[in-house]
């Protein structure tokens, strides 16, 4: 099978690339490093050639409402269009648990869009919405960071190491197309004020943790229904103290 991976260069991607090149596999990573810009178009053509399944990891380089909207919008466009010329059977996407119970962020909406372009394409897709990775709770920590402390809300989350995700995209890839969304989050529910307390913790770090109820997460308002997977996702085998053991960093 030919896979053609965009953002094959990224955290996932990479990850991605490796799992299904293990399985013998025909992958190409989509990238501008590669020749293949999703944005402008150039290479797209040429990389869709005999392309089976195209799975689209890629992630804006800016959080901010215009560009990130402008990203995922033209992305989808241009991927949609060149998938459908070269009659790709499947098309994968990661976005993420969530999505649109977080709308007041830009960010959020711009997934959104992402998913709806994808689902009104004629290419027959799966969408894979994943929790908030182990490698980013220090970004959530920095965000919420006030000096000496970070303040974050008493809400739910149920992280997941992006080696498990990564998993489940390249084992979605292979199969039939479902026409749907799928989640799959980390194997443990617990509180954000608390994770990030246990990462804090595991990296020697000695700010504050401070459990504040009018504190946003990246300036959202949450609740215990915002951040957490529906009924019966697929669920990541590894625990936060796993990973944290070898792999946290400040």
């Amino acid at each position: 099978m030919k896979i053609l991976v965009i953002g094959g260069s990224g955290l996932i991607g990479k990850k991605v690339v490796n799992n299904l090149r293990s399985q013998g596999h025909e992958v190409l990573v989509g990238s501008p490093s590669t020749g293949v810009n999703f944005l402008t178009g150039e290479g797209l053509a040429e990389a869709m050639v005999g392309t089976d399944v195209v799975v689209d990891v890629a992630n804006s380089p800016s959080f901010e409402d215009g560009p990130v909207m402008e990203f995922f919008e033209t992305a989808g466009l241009n991927l949609a269009a060149a998938e459908q010329v070269a009659g790709v059977e499947h098309h994968v996407a990661l976005s993420v648990v969530g999505t649109e119970r977080l709308l007041t962020s830009g960010y959020f909406r711009a997934k959104m869009v992402q998913e709806t372009l994808i689902k009104a394409s004629k290419i027959p897709y799966t969408i894979v919405r994943a929790t908030q990775f182990f490698e980013f709770i220090g970004s959530i920590a920095q965000s919420a960071t006030e000096g000496q402390t970070v303040r974050l809300p008493h809400t739910l989350f149920q992280p997941i190491v992006s080696d498990d995700v990564a998993a489940c995209v390249a084992d979605v890839a292979v199969q039939a197309p479902l026409n749907d969304t799928i989640e799959v989050a980390g194997p443990e529910a617990i509180h954000l004020d608390d994770m990030v307390r246990r990462y804090l913790d595991s990296v020697g770090d000695s700010h504050q943790v401070v459990t504040d109820p009018s504190a946003r997460y990246f300036g959202i308002d949450v609740n215990d229904q915002s951040l957490m997977p529906k009924e019966n996702p697929r669920i990541g085998q590894t625990h936060f103290k796993q990973w944290a053991t070898s792999n946290a960093k400040l």
